[in-house]
């Protein structure tokens, strides 16, 4: 089984390019969902957020907008979060790379592959761009978002020029979805002859 991994800025389309690898039978690691399972009503970290960061958890589960400002901007705080939420998150991903150990190829949908140096266990990288235009619309239409928040997030990933040079395949999602699709189904093809499969 070959590993390949998919990232992209925030607003610039990735997780409509995850929907469409795992429309397209392709079995779809994504990172994001599982800390949202994890930090959920009921979830496995709650009781050690809430220890770390007192106040930030209730009965739906992390109340992310206080847990953001608790650890926004603060490093050390910061780092004290991803202690708590790596390691569980990397447990859950071995978990799914065996179930899928079978296939040809998985992809794991992880936005800070770059940025945690994750790209250097994978056979390649699949990287979603779109302008920069239609990325900061994209973002700013999200519920909360404000200028500075979206050029802290910013700040704190990898240039998308970087990523585009960085990566392996692109996926340029600032057209239709129509034209984005097609560009998936070029590449599942293209990653499906590479196994042999």
């Amino acid at each position: 089984m070959k590993i390949y991994g998919l990232t992209g800025s925030i607003g610039m389309g990735k997780s409509a390019v995850a929907t469409m690898l795992r429309r397209a039978g392709v079995p779809v690691f994504d990172a994001d969902a599982e800390v949202h399972k994890l930090q959920g009503p009921n979830g496995a970290l709650l009781g050690a957020i809430e220890a770390r960061f007192p106040g930030t958890t209730g009965t739906q589960g992390v109340d992310r907008a206080r847990l953001s400002a608790a650890v926004l901007g603060k490093a050390a705080e910061l780092r004290a979060l991803e202690a708590i939420v790596h390691p569980a998150v990397a447990n859950v991903r071995m978990r799914f790379l065996d179930r899928y150990r079978s296939r040809p190829f998985v992809v794991l949908d992880i936005p800070l592959l770059f940025e945690k140096r994750g790209d250097r266990w994978v056979e390649g990288v699949i990287v979603a761009s779109a302008p920069a235009w239609k990325q900061r619309k994209r973002v700013m239409r999200r519920p909360g978002m404000t200028p500075a928040k979206f050029r802290h997030i910013l700040n704190l990933q990898t240039p998308d020029a970087q990523k585009r040079r960085r990566a392996d395949h692109i996926i340029d999602t600032g057209g239709t979805f129509a034209a984005t699709r097609a560009q998936v189904r070029a590449l599942v093809a293209c990653l499906g002859a590479k196994t042999g499969r």
